[in-house]
C-alpha cells in the first residue's frame, strides 16, 4: 500500500536584514518553492518538512527553512538572492521557470552553494535535476484514455501551471498523441493550474459553447475532480455518459471514479507524480552533505492507479494526492546507483 504523506500549513519564511534566523550548528538545507497554491504543493512542502525535521533530529542537519513563492519569477528571485545572502548550504528550487532563474541558480553554485532543482526544474548548467519523466508517462496516459474512446470523439486539454516546465513537457507529450488520433479534435483548451478549484471553473465556463467531449487531457495536481464536478454539475448529456478523464493521482477523483465505476462500469487511469518528491529531494541533499556524486539528472518514478488497482486506493483519505513517502536508504538505492 503506498502511504500518503501528510499536509501541513504553510511555512513562508521571511528573511530580514541581520542575524540568520536559523540555527547554524550543522548545514542548513532551503527549499525554494515558486508556488503553493494547489494541493501538490502544499503536500510537496509538507513532505520536506517532515524529512527535514526527522534528518535535523537526527543530528544530520543543523536547520532547514522553506520559502514559497506566488508562482512568479520576481519573488522566486528574491528568495533566492536571501537564502545566497544567508549563505545556506544547499538550496533544492522548484522552479518558476526553466531558464529565467539561471543566473541566481549560477550565482548561488558560485559562491559554493549546492543547487537541487526539482519537478519543475531550471536548466542553469551548474544545478542537478531530480525530474520525472513528464513526456513518457503522459504519453503512455493519453494513449490509454485515447484507446477507451476508441481513437475518436471531442476532447478538451487542461493545462496546469502556466510557465511551469510541467506544463510545457505534458502539454507537449498530450499533443504528439493527438496527432497519432487523427478523429479525436480538440474543442478546447484551458488552464486548470492543477488546481481542483480552478479547473473546475475553466471546465464551466467552456461546456455552453461545446459540443458532447468524450475526453479530457488532465495534468493532475488535483484538477481531476474539478474537472469531474463541471461535468457532473452541467448534467445535460453528462448525467448519462460521463467523458473519460484523465486521472491526476488525487483521492478524490478516485474515490469519485470508485463510485462511478460500481454505478455504471465508467473506466478510466490516473497517473501523477509524486508531491513525496519534496522529501527524496531533501535525502539527497543529506547525502550530497555526506559526500555522495549524484548524476546531473535523476528521474523519479510515477504513480498509476488503473482498472487494476481501483479498489486499492478508493479508502484512502480525501484531500490528498497519491504518493509514497521517500527516505534516505531509497534515494542511496535509487538515485545514486547506476
Amino acid at each position: 500500500m503506498i502511504k500518503i504523506a501528510g499536509v501541513a500549513a504553510a511555512t513562508v519564511m521571511t528573511v530580514f536584514a541581520g542575524p540568520p534566523v536559523w540555527a547554524q550548528d550543522g548545514p542548513v538545507i532551503a527549499l525554494s518553492n515558486s508556488f503553493y497554491g494547489n494541493t501538490w504543493r502544499q503536500q510537496m512542502v509538507s513532505a520536506f518538512e517532515e524529512a527535514a525535521t526527522e534528518a535535523r533530529e537526527q543530528g544530520l542537519i543543523g536547520d532547514y527553512v522553506v520559502m514559497n513563492g506566488d508562482g512568479s519569477v520576481v519573488q522566486q528571485q528574491a528568495h533566492m538572492a536571501e537564502l545566497i545572502l544567508r549563505g545556506v548550504d544547499v538550496i533544492a528550487i522548484n522552479a518558476a521557470s526553466e531558464t529565467a532563474l539561471n543566473g541566481v541558480i549560477e550565482e548561488a553554485c558560485g559562491v559554493g552553494i549546492a543547487v537541487i532543482s526539482f519537478d519543475s526544474v531550471a536548466s542553469a548548467p551548474c544545478n542537478y535535476q531530480l525530474n520525472f519523466d513528464f513526456t513518457g508517462y503522459k504519453q503512455e496516459q493519453a494513449r490509454a484514455v485515447l484507446e477507451l474512446i476508441g481513437g475518436e470523439g471531442n476532447a478538451i486539454v487542461v493545462r496546469g501551471v502556466a510557465g511551469s516546465a510541467p506544463d510545457a513537457a505534458m502539454y507537449a507529450a498530450q499533443m504528439e498523441v493527438l496527432a497519432e488520433y487523427p478523429d479525436v479534435r480538440v474543442v478546447a483548451e484551458v488552464y486548470g493550474q492543477a488546481t481542483a478549484a480552478v479547473a473546475q471553473s475553466a471546465i464551466t465556463n467552456v461546456l455552453p459553447s461545446l459540443p458532447q467531449v468524450d475526453v479530457v487531457l488532465a495534468q493532475g495536481g488535483s484538477d481531476d475532480v474539478g474537472i469531474a464536478q463541471a461535468f457532473a454539475q452541467y448534467g445535460g448529456p453528462y448525467a448519462e455518459k460521463m467523458p473519460v478523464i484523465e486521472g491526476g493521482g488525487g483521492t478524490d477523483f478516485i474515490k469519485w471514479w470508485a463510485e462511478q465505476n460500481a454505478a455504471t462500469g465508467y473506466q478510466t487511469v490516473s497517473m501523477n507524480t509524486t508531491p513525496g518528491i519534496g522529501g527524496a529531494v531533501l535525502w539527497l541533499a543529506v547525502a550530497m552533505l555526506q559526500g555522495a556524486e549524484p548524476p546531473r539528472e535523476m528521474i523519479m518514478p510515477v504513480a498509476t492507479v488503473d482498472a487494476e488497482n481501483l479498489q486499492q486506493y478508493a479508502d484512502l483519505p480525501s484531500g490528498m494526492i497519491i504518493s509514497p513517502s521517500y527516505s534516505l536508504e531509497w534515494v542511496q538505492e535509487n538515485l545514486l546507483t547506476d
